[in-house]
């Protein structure tokens, strides 16, 4: 299957799961605002994620599809490598879910000592006991999403991709269910926003049962019939925990970022953690769509050439994957930046969630998005070096960008606030992204092509040329923004259409883009 078929099938799926998250967040805004009960259920919720993603995302995706695919293919014959490949996710489920479950019940116990540390000191004596409560329901959510996501890797190792980028869309519809519950209950018994609150925590949890479910169901049909042992610490165990270990922090550099976010962002006033999280939510619709799917795509095949020693099959899909990456990103960032308030008005503004939250959500974007395409790079760069069993460089890259991340939030955060918290973390990704680059080079295995810089140079002009577009038609849509319905979709639409326009088609007559790459790319390789 084509590099480009395979981007296609995540990402399309992840869009859908990025517009579902999205409807979820307006929702969310409009029912529950900007406020101190929004701020405790945002860091509760943000706990759980950093942690899924650190140990179960991140540090499978790295080192178990290498594994499990190499066990799978290796053989000539195809039912030798299927039984080795069960056998290999069997021992590692039976290891993995008795340290998930401990883990768990660790943090479980020791949830209001987390909380602390992440709070502003005094601690909020409402808003405090509300976030540890939010915390302890969401947190099992870790156990069911990190099978889930072995899951996914197997699947992913058969190219089946399309099981692994959709389980994320029961989560949003089962938090809109939720939240519409809670407003239902608000308006007709007068439920207060703290228990509806409570509701969706529980949603989250619940939504991780039917995610399980679906990807249970899946393995299955693939013929894979995962089953729990009794757990034994095989050579080949012990080979995934080594590597995973230092996945988890090295792939994890921007959650590491984000759970040290916490912490800065509870030092200034309410909102300050919502503020982020909508502003986030718009970053990472791109970053998921682009950064995750590539990513994903890229490391089965860059496995299987590294393991075969194709040097040169290894170099065309790195470019391959940057060429995409920046083609689709580099618009998206400029797009967001000139366009970050009347975006943040027209999906949030309504409800509790008023014009004054919108103005300083939309500079925390404009903020936010300039650091947009380091964060899909060191997605489309770390595969590179886990292709190799490499974690460690990652880790070093990660902790570089950690230490870049928290000196500026230190001297950015009293000068200019939530604002400052989004800048530091800019510079630390751009940081992350020339170590990765400089230590490819250096190392031999990746030096990117002049043709490509060249294609991206131009891409940045067009990007630039369809920046100054939407400048202007920006200020004559003003009025939409913040109207009905209709009006705000057709603001959107006539934004998004003339971006569209201008990039692409000034990127086709600048040549910032490589038309014969692309039908090579829709062919099956």
């Amino acid at each position: 299957m084509s590099l480009l078929r395979n981007v296609g099938t995540i990402g399309s799926l992840t869009m859908l799961s990025r517009i579902a998250g999205m409807a979820r967040e307006m929702i969310f805004a409009r029912v529950l605002g900007a406020n101190a009960v929004t701020d405790a259920w945002f860091q509760a919720f943000i706990i759980p994620n950093v942690f899924r993603r650190l140990f179960a995302e991140g540090a499978f995706s790295a080192a178990f599809v290498p594994m499990f695919s190499k066990r799978l293919h290796e053989h000539d014959d195809p039912e030798k490598g299927l039984e080795e490949a069960r056998s290999f996710s069997a021992d590692v489920l039976s290891i993995f879910l008795p340290i998930l479950i401990a883990l768990v019940a660790v943090f479980e116990i020791a949830m209001p000592g987390v909380i602390w540390v992440l709070s502003e000191k005094p601690v909020d004596p409402q808003t405090y006991p509300l976030a540890v409560d939010f915390a302890r329901i969401m947190f099992p959510y870790i156990i069911l999403v990190s099978v889930v996501t072995l899951f996914t890797g197997m699947l992913n190792s058969v190219s089946r991709f399309a099981p692994g980028a959709s389980f994320p869309i029961i989560l949003n519809i089962v938090l809109i269910a939720a939240l519409l519950t809670g407003e239902w209950l608000a308006e007709n018994s007068g439920a207060s926003v703290e228990q509806i609150a409570y509701i969706i925590a529980w949603g989250v949890t619940g939504a991780g049962v039917l995610q399980l479910v679906w990807l249970y169901y899946w393995t299955r049909v693939e013929g894979f019939r995962p089953k729990l042992l009794w757990p034994r610490i095989t050579p080949e165990v012990k080979r995934l925990s080594i590597i995973a270990l230092p996945a988890a922090i090295g792939g994890g550099a921007y959650q590491i970022n984000t759970l040290v976010q916490l912490y800065f962002l509870n030092q200034l006033e309410d909102g300050s953690v919502s503020y982020m999280n909508y502003a986030d939510r718009l970053n990472q619709l791109p970053l998921g769509i682009i950064g995750i799917a590539l990513s994903t795509a890229i490391l089965p095949t860059l496995s299987k050439f590294v393991g075969s020693e194709n040097k040169s099959g290894a170099d065309r899909i790195q470019s391959d994957a940057i060429e995409l990456a920046m083609l689709l990103t580099i618009p998206a960032a400029v797009a967001l930046a000139i366009c970050a308030e009347p975006f943040v008005t027209m999906i949030f503004q309504g409800g509790r969630f008023d014009l004054a939250d919108a103005a300083v959500t939309g500079q925390v974007l404009a903020a936010l998005v300039l650091g947009l395409p380091a964060y899909v790079l060191v997605k489309v760069l770390v595969p590179n070096f886990y292709a190799r069993a490499d974690t460690k460089t990652p880790v070093v890259a990660a902790f570089i960008s950690l230490a870049v991340f928290i000196s500026f939030n230190i001297i950015f955060l009293s000068r200019y606030g939530v604002l400052g918290v989004a800048y530091a973390s800019v510079i630390g990704a751009w940081i992350n992204v020339a170590f990765l680059m400089i230590v490819l080079a250096a190392r031999g295995f990746y030096h990117m092509p002049a043709a490509l810089l060249l294609r991206i140079a131009r891409q940045v002009i067009a990007a630039a040329a369809m920046g100054v577009a939407l400048f202007y038609t920006r200020d004559l849509l003003t009025d939409w923004f913040a109207a009905g319905l209709i009006p705000r979709l057709g603001a959107l639409s006539i934004l998004v259409g003339a971006a569209a326009i201008a990039y692409f088609g000034l990127a086709f007559l600048l040549g910032a883009i490589d038309r014969h790459r692309i039908i090579q790319l829709t062919r099956k390789q």
